[in-house]
């Protein structure tokens, strides 16, 4: 395999940076290969949920490989929102600020938190593999599966949070070397996203460790359901900005570089991920807006709490969306949309992230509905909700990731994409199809079909006086999930062909992107760089330390309301297995 000369830490003598290099490469590419296998698990069982809506009942054709639709939906969910996810995150988040900083990483830590992941991901493949834990992403109790599921997830958390030492052993040794400068900005927003999600796992490691983990072995008898559930949220909205801020990190890091421009406000970068931190963590409850257990009051305090998330996102749209104009005048856009025509469109890594920015203009007003207590009453458990988050970790986290991918498989093989046309077939189909697959689950939502229902194995009669008035909407969701299916079999023959029989090229250096209004990236030994050229907001926010204090105040304060009353009124539930 070839190296990209670019990629050599400049911290070890020559023969070791270079085997230094090598390996940070291999390892990389071990994390994206993983990923994307899991994905393509994943967006293989997915168009069976979305026939299913269709009124196309799949599964009995697929006996005994897969069981039933609660089956497939369980590993359809896991693949794809935790193993593709997880590990993707956990490579690039390494790896681009250890070739930003010009810093060799921690290669055993990071070797670990591969085996730790794989590790879980195999237990949980073989849980689910059996129908012995048909229990779906969420695993709410409780519903009991196997203990290799509830083993295989906590390992597959605690393995994500293990990139967080790594970068703060890298950062400590870049400021070591260069005292009194600014973290640089690849660095700092995937610092600050790996401390929210150490942060965030806490709930979930807590659920499993204390409680299901002992369970699912008997050497508990009940469970609590509810407690469960809100850590469960504790995490488990976090999660959903650990899918999408190394998205974002892309977007501000890298592809105002990759349209020939420069990104407009490095502080503006910065603010949306110190802002994500702190918002992202207080309002999981608000996923428990149905539930009992807690007061009026604190429903309408999260829905204040909910609607400051969307601060970071608007922040986003307008800071990117500069950035790109900026770049397409610069290549000669004129008028008020000619700058976007102007645009390498022809780029599929900078097509699908431009396009993955576009869906996620439907899933942030689909957001808003379901943070506000009184409109999510009305599409809390229908198909609303997977059609919102369809077009984030669906769109945004899915398609930027195949954006990465675009460059950086010839980045770190030396192999040439084996068809751009091909790729930016597979990023312009999946686009399509998952606008109409999302705008067919939330307009169906609206009729209140449910989600998380088997609605095809329903008799015909019953589906039709059931669900016939949503028959369009439905009929959406059936051919988006065929042409989402077309469109990662187009992605995969890319990914995959060209890891395997790409052309032989020189690798391409990682396209970090320079910034107005803030310090230039600095690698180790680059020169000097001084701090002073950095404004007081810049400086103020990399205090990273001080931003986890107030996250975690501002978490604590939120959720020990909350959970006090659940502790002094336990509920002790037995396990049920429905499989």
């Amino acid at each position: 395999m070839e190296i990209a000369a670019d990629t050599l830490p400049s911290t070890l003598p020559r023969s070791e940076s270079d085997r230094a290099a090598a390996s940070t490469c291999r390892l990389m590419l071990a994390f994206l290969i993983t990923g994307f296998s899991a994905l393509l698990i994943g967006a293989t069982i997915g168009p069976l949920q979305a026939l299913n809506y269709g009124g196309v009942d799949a599964y009995p054709a697929l006996r005994p490989l897969l069981q039933s639709y609660y089956q497939g939906l369980t590993i359809h969910g896991v693949m794809n929102g935790y193993v593709f996810t997880f590990f993707v995150t956990c490579g690039l988040l390494v790896y681009l600020p250890a070739r930003e900083l010009g810093v060799a990483p921690n290669l055993t830590m990071w070797r670990t938190c591969f085996a730790v992941m794989a590790v879980g991901a195999l237990c949980v493949i073989y849980a689910m593999a059996d129908n012995s834990s048909s229990v779906l992403w969420t695993f709410y109790p409780p519903l009991k599966g196997s203990p290799f599921f509830y083993f295989g997830i906590t390992l597959l958390a605690l393995g994500s949070t293990m990139p967080l030492p790594i970068l703060l052993k890298m950062r400590a040794t870049w400021r070591r070397h260069r005292p009194g400068e600014i973290t640089p900005l690849v660095t700092y927003m995937s610092l600050t996203t790996m401390l929210m999600w150490g942060l965030a796992g806490v709930g979930v490691m807590a659920e499993l460790v204390l409680q299901l983990d002992p369970w699912s072995l008997g050497l508990i008898g009940t469970v609590d359901p509810i407690i469960n559930r809100t850590l469960f949220w504790l995490t488990g909205h976090p999660i959903v900005y650990f899918w999408l801020m190394p998205a974002y990190v892309s977007w501000y890091g890298l592809l105002s570089r990759q349209v020939g421009g420069k990104l407009i406000s490095d502080p503006m970068a910065r603010i949306t991920f110190a802002l994500l931190m702190i918002f992202a963590l207080p309002v999981g409850t608000h996923h428990q807006f149905s539930d009992p257990g807690f007061s009026s009051i604190w429903r309408g305090i999260l829905v204040v709490l909910t609607m400051s998330v969307a601060t970071p996102s608007l922040v986003t749209a307008f800071t990117i969306g500069l950035s790109l104009e900026y770049a397409g005048r610069l290549r000669g856009g004129k008028g008020w949309f000619g700058w976007f025509r102007a645009l390498p469109w022809g780029d599929p890594s900078v097509a699908a992230q431009i396009l993955a920015a576009i869906t996620f203009i439907l899933g942030g007003a689909t957001g808003i509905v379901n943070g506000s207590w009184q409109l999510n009453a009305i599409v809390h458990n229908t198909t609303f909700i997977p059609g919102h988050f369809h077009v984030t970790v669906g769109s945004v986290t899915a398609m930027t990731f195949m954006a990465i991918s675009f460059w950086m498989v010839p980045h770190l093989t030396g192999r040439q994409l084996i068809s751009r046309r091909l790729a930016l077939f597979s990023v312009w189909t999946w686009f399509v199809g998952m606008t109409i697959f999302a705008i067919g689950m939330t307009w169906a939502g609206l009729y209140g079909v449910p989600r998380r229902a088997w609605v095809s194995a329903l008799p015909h009669d019953t589906y039709h006086a059931l669900y016939g008035a949503a028959s369009v909407p439905l009929a959406l969701v059936a051919a988006g999930g065929v042409l989402l299916w077309v469109a990662s079999y187009a992605f995969f023959a890319v990914f995959f062909g060209s890891i395997l029989f790409g052309r032989r090229a020189a690798p391409p250096p990682v396209p970090f992107a320079q910034s107005f209004g803030g310090p230039a990236s600095s690698t180790i030994d680059s020169p000097p760089n001084p701090a002073q050229s950095a404004s007081p907001l810049i400086r103020a926010l990399d205090h990273v330390w001080l931003l986890t204090g107030i996250t975690v105040l501002a978490t604590l304060a939120a959720y020990i309301p909350i959970l006090w009353p659940f502790l002094h009124h336990v509920t002790r539930a037995p396990g049920w297995i429905l499989w």
